[in-house]
């Protein structure tokens, strides 16, 4: 007697390393200051209330890039006169 044959095999299961795996996708962007999902309208931020705290910071100088102290007192115009 015959069953047509056809042989039956169990499916993998679904966490086995054989199994297709979905495509990774990227983490949605976060807001740097807040960490929130980022808001296109306002794109790095998640709101214009933490792009406005970033605006401050920048106009207050609080970010900085580290190096030597720069003395307000000398005219870089002299230094290079001097060079010549």
């Amino acid at each position: 007697m015959g069953d047509g044959g056809a042989a039956v095999t169990a499916s993998e299961p679904p966490n086995s390393p054989n199994s297709p795996k979905p495509p990774n996708s990227p983490k949605p962007p976060k807001c740097p200051l807040c960490g929130k999902p980022v808001d296109a309208k306002f794109k790095p931020f998640c709101s214009k209330r933490c792009a406005n705290i970033d605006l401050h910071r920048w106009l207050s100088n609080s970010y900085a890039i580290a190096g030597a102290p720069h003395d307000e007192d000398e005219d870089p115009a002299a230094e290079r006169s001097d060079q010549d």
